[in-house]
């Protein structure tokens, strides 16, 4: 796909997954137009003033959840990536109808948009608590894929399609642990819930390169889950602070103990690839992609889970992944 005449949509776009894919696009791919939809005017401000001020960026002040301004801001769009989310577990646990307005109403409204605004591919970014949600948050995910899934239903003879990306924790993301362990560290001592956690762990670039291939690849009716290797919370707590105490504060409400990208119930309609699996849409008379012939089905059963991943991380590759969080750290200039 040549993304060099494409103007792109991004929801969310002042995040730390929209800055990094904004900026991949425009020194790598240089698209012809790139549209930052988002509702806080100082981070748009704060993203300029870090260098985003590139002749091809359009900032947009606006919230999914104001479908009228989502019109205006598509007009002549050619992909959405949806970023937008609620997405702090203990914040939507307490204000659950704001999370169902911005991760489930909001993710509807990008759909009517992009519908009617004739968007050619709109890719929505899901999570791993979309799996057996046991949280609010998981529950509005959960929701909203399945509403973006089926919403090439409503695509009918248009050319509009839709899929999803659902990964893990992304390192040093808003809400990761690496920048608590980091400023813990110092104390002495390091807080963890439980010693048995697992988790998935990608980094931010990982899933920006994976969101643009899913973007080239996309059919309509995926769900596409990247392989990722996991690591448990005690193996990335000594790599943080091999000196420092540990101690278990107790499992938070709403938390796993491992995370699940793909349930056995998916397992029937899961194609494997090389680097991906890929969620197909089951019987679902709009999708028309040839995955089958490109990958073959996982084993009825099948569960990508945290703790029965093949593929963990040694200690080398943890200590690759928190370096750019060290340095940042150290620089005084660490975000999470």
């Amino acid at each position: 796909m040549d993304w060099k005449d494409k103007v792109v949509l991004v929801t969310g776009g002042t995040g730390s997954f929209g800055k990094k894919f904004i900026r991949m696009l425009l020194d790598e791919y240089q698209p012809a137009k790139i549209i930052v939809y988002s509702r806080d005017e100082l981070k748009q401000h704060e993203m300029r003033l870090k260098g985003f001020n590139h002749p091809s960026l359009r900032y947009f002040i606006g919230d999914v959840r104001d479908k009228e301004r989502l019109y205006r801001a598509m007009h002549g769009v050619d992909i959405v990536v949806h970023a937008a989310a609620l997405k702090q577990v203990p914040a939507c646990e307490y204000n659950p109808m704001e999370a169902v307005k911005t991760n489930i109403l909001g993710s509807s409204n990008v759909v009517d948009a992009a519908l009617d605004a004739g968007v050619k591919r709109v890719l929505a970014l899901s999570t791993d608590k979309a799996v057996n949600p046991v949280n609010l948050y998981g529950a509005t995910k959960l929701a909203a894929e399945k509403l973006i899934i089926q919403s090439n239903a409503y695509a009918a003879g248009k050319a509009t399609r839709f899929s999803c990306v659902r990964y893990g924790n992304v390192v040093g993301s808003r809400g990761s642990v690496v920048p608590v362990f980091l400023r813990q560290r110092a104390s002495g001592k390091l807080t963890v819930t439980d010693e048995r956690m697992t988790r998935f762990w990608l980094s931010l670039e990982q899933g920006v390169r994976f969101v643009i291939r899913c973007i080239e690849q996309m059919q309509g009716g995926e769900v596409f889950v990247p392989k990722i290797p996991s690591t448990t919370i005690m193996d990335l707590a000594r790599t943080i602070a091999p000196e420092a105490e540990i101690e278990t504060i107790g499992i938070r409400p709403g938390e796993k103990l491992h995370e699940v990208l793909i349930s056995r119930d998916e397992s029937r309609s899961t194609v494997e690839l090389d680097d991906m699996f890929v969620v197909l849409p089951v019987e679902a008379f709009w999708f028309g992609g040839d995955w089958m012939q490109r990958g073959r089905l996982v084993e009825d059963g099948f569960r990508y889970s945290s703790d029965s991943n093949p593929e963990w991380l040694t200690p080398e590759q943890m200590r690759s992944f928190v370096a750019p969080f060290e340095e940042a750290y150290a620089n005084g200039v660490l975000d999470g």
